[in-house]
């Protein structure tokens, strides 16, 4: 199962229950079943300065993704560490399941193109 820690920095509510079901969705119909994952949940200050510190982009945004380990192939025993969805409540509202399942899908190795926009339709 893929166990996902919640941190909500955000000072707003999300359904974290169904945010926990599309990311188990997504890494299901991706072929992980097992791992951990990071959801933080942040107001549009902080994502904005963690867009300038690792894009270079001075701006706020709905979603960003900080992979660990994709899919790359893991020693026996080791769970696989996939890193962090960050997502702001503040900036995505009512429709923040399209930018968690494009953050999630950066988790797992897909870069933007058609491939990804794909995925994307799929879990529309």
């Amino acid at each position: 199962m893929v166990e996902i820690e919640v941190a909500n920095r955000s000072g707003k509510d999300l359904d974290v229950g169904a945010a926990s079901d599309l990311i188990r969705e997504v890494l299901h119909t991706e072929g992980i079943g097992d791992g951990e994952l990071g959801l933080q949940l942040v107001g549009p200050q902080e994502i904005r300065d963690l867009k300038r510190a690792h894009l270079g982009i001075d701006e706020e945004t709905d979603a960003l993704a900080f992979p660990i380990d994709g899919r790359d192939e893991l020693p026996a025993g080791v769970p696989r560490q996939l890193g962090d969805v960050v997502l702001c409540p503040e900036v995505v509202g009512d429709a923040w399941r399209a930018p968690l399942v494009h953050a999630v899908l950066h988790l797992v190795g897909y870069d933007h193109g058609a491939e990804m926009e794909a995925q994307e339709r799929a879990h529309a």
